[in-house]
């Protein structure tokens, strides 16, 4: 069966601008698999490229939105460009080769979402929707999740019925971002509840320069196929047509306290034999995650591939300090913290597929080395989407309802960001700090004149 490849990235910026060169190296590691049903990765670039982005810059920045965030997006991009140019070399076609057209950068608060189509597939992306929920504190975004919903057209457009729908395979992306520590598995756990009552989709704005959800011609000139005319309706995050991906920093940790003095002994070192104490795979067995999920007590009806990589968190600076050298070096971990494997991409097929080889398909679930300006490793999933549109089950009932109020809470909750984003920009960024002394002289100015007008 034909099927859409899709190559899924999480990544804790760590509120820094990331590094193009340092990353672009190794963005399509995940790639490198061997497995002889996989898509011809040494050949071809995925289809579809999400990069899901937790702490992408400083909380002025990121509260605030917008052009503030432009140098943080750009050089997400400026790695997309670079590690398509390397991985894809040269003979793609005669017109500069197989690039990505950037359908959507999107962010609440901290997190962001930004998604990716190869221009020879772009045109068939045939509506786009976004959602967004904060769930930090007083409902901000200094944790939250943001979601893209793609429509991708299955067969040719000639052999779709009057509205298209049948021959679309739905696809939903989500970026989200819990809260931290040891002690905290069941505020986690209630984070991701308020995530699926209160994440709705809603075709995305058209003032967005990434907007693909009304027709127009993208930038290869070919016309996009069809408005979302049936969109209208916002739409939840568990829907009965749509495969889902979540991907993110949910903060699951290895341990419910953390870790005491002489602890450090036992965090995992880069040795072979599994049988060793100290290797990861002793430790993974207390990972939260696995636990409250198999409890059916989060993240229902997700699931995830197996783990055979090492922690992605907590790392020094020590071993960030020393990442550019050897990335793939000696673990060294912060000894405040267990080392866990905060970051996770976790996803479900179709709800009317009933066979596992009719589902996602997965090839690749790794890690990425270090890099230095994170003390978290970036994480990747390679999978193939079956391009069979499915019908909607005659029966299905999603396991969260919707919160009626989840627009207003929203929007009152982008006030508070705004102005938190304000206050934050004028005492804590050295642009605002300029604003400010710029203003009291100012005033110390004026107050002068006045009072020599006065004198005089």
């Amino acid at each position: 069966m034909e099927s859409l490849s899709a190559y899924i990235l999480t990544f804790n910026c760590a509120r820094n601008v990331v590094e193009p060169e340092q990353f672009a190296s190794h963005l399509f590691d995940g790639l490198n698999t061997s497995q002889p049903e996989s898509p011809q990765a040494d050949a071809n670039l995925p289809d579809i490229l999400i990069l899901a982005l937790q702490e992408i810059a400083p909380i002025a920045y990121a509260f605030l939105g917008g052009s503030y965030l432009d140098q943080y997006y750009a050089s997400v991009r400026s790695v997309v460009d670079r590690a398509t140019a390397v991985k894809g070399g040269a003979g793609y076609d005669d017109n500069g080769g197989v690039h990505y057209v950037n359908l959507l950068s999107k962010n609440v608060g901290l997190t962001a979402l930004m998604v990716f189509a190869r221009n020879d597939v772009s045109g068939r992306i045939c509506y786009v929707e976004v959602a967004e929920v904060g769930v930090g504190v007083q409902e901000t975004g200094n944790k939250g999740a943001v979601g893209a919903r793609i429509g991708y057209l299955a067969g040719s457009e000639e052999d779709s019925n009057d509205d298209g729908e049948d021959d679309i395979v739905e696809m939903t992306f989500v970026s989200a971002h819990l809260a931290p520590g040891e002690r905290e598995w069941k505020r986690r756990n209630e984070d991701w509840k308020s995530i699926a009552q209160r994440l709705v989709f809603h075709p995305e704005e058209a003032e967005n320069s990434s907007d693909r959800t009304h027709p127009q011609e993208d930038e290869e000139g070919v016309p996009l196929l069809r408005a979302p005319s049936s969109l209208s309706t916002p739409s939840a995050l568990y829907s009965p047509k749509s495969y889902l991906l979540v991907a993110g920093d949910f903060n699951y940790r290895t341990s419910d306290t953390g870790p005491g003095p002489d602890d450090c002994r036992r965090f995992p070192r880069p040795r072979d034999d599994p049988n060793d104490f100290v290797h990861f795979a002793d430790l993974f067995m207390q990972d939260q995650l696995t636990r409250e999920r198999e409890a059916g007590r989060v993240f229902d009806e997700l699931q995830e591939a197996k783990i055979t990589f090492p922690p992605t968190y907590k790392y020094s600076l020590e071993a960030r300090d020393a990442a550019l050298a050897d990335p793939n070096g000696n673990w060294k971990w912060a000894k405040n913290r267990w080392p866990s494997w905060c970051d996770r991409i976790l996803y479900r097929s179709h709800p009317s597929v009933v066979t596992e080889s009719a589902g996602i398909k997965v090839h690749m679930y790794t890690v990425l080395p270090l890099f230095s300006t994170s003390d978290h490793r970036a994480v990747v999933l390679f999978i193939s989407v079956p391009l069979k549109a499915h019908p909607e089950p005659g029966t299905y009932l999603s396991p969260f309802e919707v919160d009626p109020h989840w627009d207003t809470k929203r929007a009152a909750a982008r006030r508070k960001e705004l102005a938190i984003g304000a206050a934050a920009y004028l005492g804590l960024t050295w642009e605002g700090n300029g604003l400010m002394l710029a203003a009291f002289l100012a005033v110390a100015a004026a107050y002068y004149g006045f009072r020599t007008f006065l004198a005089g």
